[in-house]
């Protein structure tokens, strides 16, 4: 076996030749890197802005909900701490306002009926047959864990930081990128009948066409007369992304505050163990100098 210290060269080499190659991929235009974005929930303190997840939640039911389905969250989650928190009456008459599918009934057939704050958002098609059918042989992917299933490579070094983190902020970062990611292609990029050119999508050509557009859905005003946000193409992304990456970890607050307050423990711990094992080997060291026989 090689000693470490000789291969900690060529390790190092390894690293700036990955770096390197990684920087030409991006000069060349390969990878295009989403931006990184501001978000109230980074780092180990952050936090979910309730108002910004409930304008997400509003550009998700206006404008994503036609053909994305959210099919593990559920009405009432909409009002447990942490997250939206509309009011209980607030979250029932949204159940209400959406019809879903119960039964059998006592002759054995499906029926419909308003919804209630236990049921979970209904899909907008009854099967993937039916939602392949409506968008042009491409099946919306369900939306409930999309910011932690999406990511992207930002090369060498940031990988390693990537690591430790998670990948909490890369997932939002590239919703909220693809949704402001379409533009007009390349030079020499033919887009087929029916598909669009988002820079942002690995693949480049992407199924679903252009959602957001300024002015689009409007927010709620303050007391002012205008908007709590502005109602831009680039704070619905943002906004919508925030309310994803809640649906997707819905709990991240409380498994902060729990990661605290393990950290704490160990460290009262740690602190305890080293007084007792000091008090005890200092008799121990005693006897070990005491007169000898």
């Amino acid at each position: 076996m090689k000693p470490v210290l000789t291969l900690m060269p060529k390790v190092a080499a390894m690293a700036i030749a990955l770096g390197l190659l990684a920087g030409n991929a991006l000069a060349a235009g390969v990878v295009e890197v989403p931006p990184r974005n501001t978000w109230s929930f980074s780092g180990p303190f952050g936090t979910f802005d309730n108002a910004q997840l409930q304008r997400g939640f509003k550009v998700y039911r206006e404008v994503c909900a036609s053909c994305h389905s959210m099919s593990k969250l559920a009405f009432r989650n909409l009002a447990q701490p942490g997250g939206p928190e509309f009011s209980e009456a607030q979250v029932k008459t949204l159940a209400a306002s959406y019809q879903v599918k119960d039964g059998p009934n006592d002759a054995g057939e499906m029926f419909e009926r308003p919804g209630r704050a236990a049921d979970r958002i209904p899909s907008p098609f009854p099967n993937k047959q039916a939602a392949a059918a409506a968008n042009g042989g491409a099946i919306p992917p369900d939306l409930s864990v999309i910011a932690k299933a999406r990511t992207y490579e930002r090369g060498f070094p940031w990988f390693v930081f990537d690591i430790f983190t998670q990948f909490q902020e890369q997932g939002v970062d590239y919703s909220a990128a693809l949704l402001q990611g379409y533009v007009e292609p390349e030079h020499g990029i033919e887009v087929p009948p029916g598909k669009y050119y988002n820079k942002y999508f690995p693949a480049k050509i992407i199924s679903m066409p252009k959602p957001l557009s300024d002015g689009q859905v409007e927010y709620v005003k303050g007391a002012d007369g205008k908007p709590q946000a502005p109602e831009t193409v680039d704070q619905y992304a943002k906004d919508v992304s925030a309310f994803l990456m809640w649906a997707a970890e819905p709990h991240m607050e409380q498994r902060k505050e729990t990661g605290f307050r393990v950290l704490a423990f160990l460290l009262v711990f740690a602190g305890l163990l080293y007084f007792t094992k000091k008090k005890i080997w200092s008799r121990v060291e005693g006897h070990a100098h005491g007169p000898a026989f």
